[in-house]
């Protein structure tokens, strides 16, 4: 008997639907790059005047600038500073160190004396509300804090005069926008890294925020789908934060079944390891809220960063995440360079047989030319010739690692960040290990006599 003509093309459908998919994810990939570089030529390349310019002193909405510091990161004299130095008339600073043995505090000391017309002034001591040691230098500022805006800038971040200012205007006169009518609640500032150490890590770190990051970053919230802030400097107002219980849920759904003591505001988060997108997503869940980005950048200095050093931070990322918004975590790879040009490679070979090696030629320059317009823009300056090379050779190096990085943090829960090991789990909470409650005493972690009730 002989088969139908028609199934003897069976076979080849399959190759070709997944050749027609692999195609549209490239375009959808290509579309998000596209629209990345564009946000940052058009938000960073110039930077208005603030809307407050010309309004008159009492106008302005007063600010605490919160900065928790822990150690000597690398230029912290000069990153602290910036803050002492804006270009805003209604602002105080408030400088927090868990110890008074902390080598930061003589910095913190030096420039409170140098800028004796700034209000400013120091806080010593922590106060234990999680496992997140951020959070516990800061509560004791927040509570102590003057004024409702809040920005909290960390120490290794340096700032333009301008940044308080356009940051203020844009948080108080936020308009809706066509993806968005709900009110702006957070102000944040895309990272922009430098280094003066030739460390191989620090070079790959500084070449992968500057580029790959930087332009998924801003794509990701010009089109404003989901929270995705990184918490390096974040304008908020408290009064907004005292309205969530860490849960990142809709209030509706989950204010009926707290505890009255359950826990809120700032201490509400000590319970995660990235507050910074934890309270990003309370503000958007909880209260239906949304975030914009200023057109500063949050200058960020990487100090010495060994490869093994890059290799790890880039795994506690992954698997931070990978508890907070797994989805994202498991596309990723699927995102970057190497393997969103293999899949459209090969699906352009089976349809119209073009050479895989010319196509990822093209589109491997084509990626590359992107980034380093992303760099152009957020730096204000072409990348300088005589590290042009270094720059390119430790971004080849960043491409090829993606992968093996993200195989690497799949396979385990646990992270190390500040020298402690925490292990993850549930919904990006964050516990010490085994090893460390021993070490601290288990129940004691959270201090003598407190009694916490986490959402």
């Amino acid at each position: 008997m002989n088969s139908h003509p028609e199934s003897k093309q069976c076979p080849s459908l399959f190759p070709f639907i997944c050749a027609i998919i692999g195609l549209v994810w490239y375009v959808v990939i290509w579309e998000f790059v596209i629209r990345g570089c564009r946000t940052a030529r058009i938000r960073y390349r110039t930077q208005p005047r603030s809307s407050l310019a010309t309004a008159p002193p009492s106008s302005f909405p007063g600010v605490s600038i919160l900065r928790p510091l822990k150690g000597l990161d690398a230029n912290l004299y000069e990153n602290l500073e910036s803050t002492f130095t804006q270009q805003y008339p209604n602002y105080e600073i408030i400088l927090s160190v868990a110890d008074e043995q902390d080598q930061a505090l003589p910095v913190a000391r030096a420039l409170i004396s140098k800028y004796p017309n700034v209000t400013a002034r120091v806080i010593i001591g922590e106060e234990v509300v999680g496992v997140n040691p951020k959070i516990n230098n800061l509560i004791r500022s927040y509570h102590e804090a003057t004024h409702d805006i809040l920005w909290v800038i960390d120490s290794g971040v340096s700032v333009a005069p301008g940044t308080l200012a356009r940051s203020v205007a844009l948080l108080e006169t936020s308009t809706p926008t066509i993806f968005s009518k709900k009110r702006i609640a957070l102000i944040h500032h895309v990272p922009f890294a430098s280094t003066q150490e030739q460390f191989l890590g620090s070079l790959i770190e500084e070449a992968f925020l500057n580029t790959n990051y930087a332009k998924m970053y801003l794509a990701i919230n010009v089109t404003a789908v989901e929270a995705c802030v990184v918490g390096k400097s974040n304008l908020y107002r408290r009064s907004d934060l005292e309205r969530l219980n860490g849960s990142l849920k809709p209030r509706a759904l989950t204010d009926n079944d707290q505890p009255e003591d359950c826990l809120r505001g700032l201490a509400a988060f000590g319970k995660f390891l990235a507050e910074d997108y934890a309270i990003s997503s309370a503000l958007w869940h909880e209260l239906d809220l949304r975030h914009d980005l200023s057109c500063d950048v949050a200058h960020y200095t990487i100090g010495k960063m060994s490869f093994s050093d890059y290799v790890w931070k880039r795994v506690r990322w992954i698997r931070v995440r990978k508890h907070m918004v797994l989805i994202a975590d498991v596309a990723e790879p699927f995102t970057e360079s190497l393997v969103a040009g293999s899949i459209a490679a090969a699906a352009l070979w089976y349809l119209f047989g073009i050479r895989v090696w010319l196509f990822l030629v093209i589109h491997n320059a084509a990626w590359l030319w992107v980034d380093l317009d992303v760099y152009e823009s957020l730096a204000g300056r072409p990348l300088a010739a005589d590290r042009r090379w270094l720059f390119i050779g430790a971004w080849c190096l960043r491409e090829l690692l993606a992968l093996p990085i993200w195989i690497l943090a799949m396979l385990g829960d646990e992270v190390v960040w500040r020298g402690k090991r925490y292990e993850m789990f549930g919904a990006g909470e964050v516990r010490s290990s085994r090893q460390e409650m021993e070490f601290r005493g288990g129940d004691k972690l959270l201090g003598k006599g407190t009694t916490i009730n986490s959402c």
